[in-house]
């Protein structure tokens, strides 16, 4: 069964959160956290503290886009407003 996963990192060290979309989470993970990824290798060591499993590719990338938007971001931390109060 296949899955494509939408997923959020937070930043240890600077009030930093990424959203990235996959088909391998663990491997994405891991590859963020090796320093490999331009975009987020200044911000590592990074958490993982959201993901949502999708089986259409598709809906998975629209979630990941609306999540890069303003009223997504919006959105987004109120979803994790209690894991992000306590951080």
């Amino acid at each position: 069964m296949k899955f494509y996963y939408v997923y959020v990192l937070k930043s240890f060290s600077k009030d930093f959160l990424y959203v990235g979309y996959t088909e391998d989470l663990k491997r994405r993970f891991s590859q963020h956290n090796s320093f490999e990824e331009l975009s987020t290798k200044h911000y590592a060591p990074l958490e993982l503290i959201h993901y949502e499993a999708y089986k259409n590719a598709k809906d998975a990338k629209c979630r990941e886009d609306y999540f890069k938007t303003t009223k997504g971001k919006t959105t987004l931390k109120t979803m994790l407003k209690e894991f992000l109060v306590l951080q």
